[in-house]
């Protein structure tokens, strides 16, 4: 049987409050008290419960975090921020992996709030109408990490994604590419449709280039969809010479394609990524990339939810961070 409070109490000889004020620090006891209490404590093993200290404070110091897929490298650095940071805060973290589906989100939500936790940090690359209904009608503040809000209802953290899409797309145009496609994870993902699209338009818009039918292509966001559309632009009249790639994990499968096609990057085809997962760096060539800050994300998505939890007055609640443009080995110098 687990020892509860009220053995510790029985054997001390003193109220169950008592005990209550020195498990949780509390300075009005007398030291001899504290003392005795804190040695039965030790002798019988007790361990408070979480669980009803929070029931009791209100306070769980329990963060829920809600991650699309905790097996990709991009979600993996997020959180390693997001838990640095609360363990500097002494908070405790649920992690929970959404597999991208609405329906499994929502009942994590429901299921986070059911344990009674502090706040959440939620990461999606969309947000469904069911799931921001439900978010809304939480009891504690959620914050957004790395993840797109259209409607602003809720406080972010992220960083300006359409801009660095257009920023990768324009670094393509200045190595003096007209013909440059974009291939990209669901369009179904707000992330994709309106910033990394958007941007790829934007750009090519800017600089007077046509976009030809089959240079926009909607992949699974998997490395074997990827390694495929090398094959799909082989058969346009004009493949592409450039491409921009949503994400690393596609890039990385789009390049192995065009290599086992009997071509090379850069030297036929120049390739630049958005995200930068440790996938960027450990290809050859190592792949030019939009620097997304995920360490940082996590760990300033964080620290605004302990502010938010704590009641403190927050002057930005759509904080965002600044990106990189950084260059390797996947296109060729100027």
């Amino acid at each position: 049987m687990a020892v509860t409070i009220y053995d510790v109490a029985r054997e001390a000889n003193v109220s169950m409050a008592t005990v209550s004020r020195v498990v949780n620090g509390n300075p009005n006891v007398k030291p001899a008290t504290r003392k005795k209490v804190t040695a039965c404590i030790e002798r019988l093993g007790y361990r408070p419960n979480a669980v009803a200290r929070g029931l009791a404070s209100r306070k769980t110091t329990t963060v829920g975090v809600i991650v699309p897929d905790i097996s990709k490298s991009y979600y993996a650095e997020l959180s390693r921020g997001i838990a640095d940071v609360a363990t500097m805060y002494e908070y405790n973290i649920i992690l929970s992996n959404s597999d991208k589906r609405p329906l499994r989100e929502m009942e994590l939500i429901e299921d986070h709030l059911g344990k009674q936790v502090d706040g959440m940090i939620f990461m999606s690359d969309s947000i469904s109408d069911d799931v921001r209904k439900e978010m809304k009608s939480a009891n504690v503040p959620i914050v957004l990490a790395g993840t797109i809000d259209s409607e602003l209802d809720f406080p972010t953290v992220n960083i300006e994604n359409k801009e660095a899409a257009f920023a990768a797309v324009n670094e393509l145009i200045a190595n003096d590419h007209k013909r440059i496609a974009f291939i990209s994870g669901p369009f179904s993902r707000d992330i994709n449709r309106l910033s990394k699209k958007t941007g790829y338009e934007e750009a090519m818009a800017e600089a007077g280039l046509a976009i030809p039918a089959g240079y926009i292509i909607e992949t699974d966001n998997t490395y074997d969809d990827a390694y495929e559309v090398w094959n799909r632009f082989k058969k346009l009249a004009e493949p592409p010479t450039a491409i921009f790639a949503g994400n690393d994990e596609i890039a990385v499968g789009l390049m192995n394609g065009i290599r086992d096609a009997g071509l090379t990057v850069p030297g036929d085809i120049e390739l630049i990524c958005f995200q930068h997962s440790i996938l960027a760096r450990a290809v050859r060539p190592q792949l030019t990339a939009i620097r997304v800050p995920l360490y940082d994300l996590g760990a300033v998505s964080m620290r605004l939810l302990t502010k938010l939890m704590n009641g403190e007055e927050v002057d930005q609640k759509q904080v965002v961070l600044p990106y990189q443009l950084e260059q390797r080995d996947s296109i060729k110098a100027k």
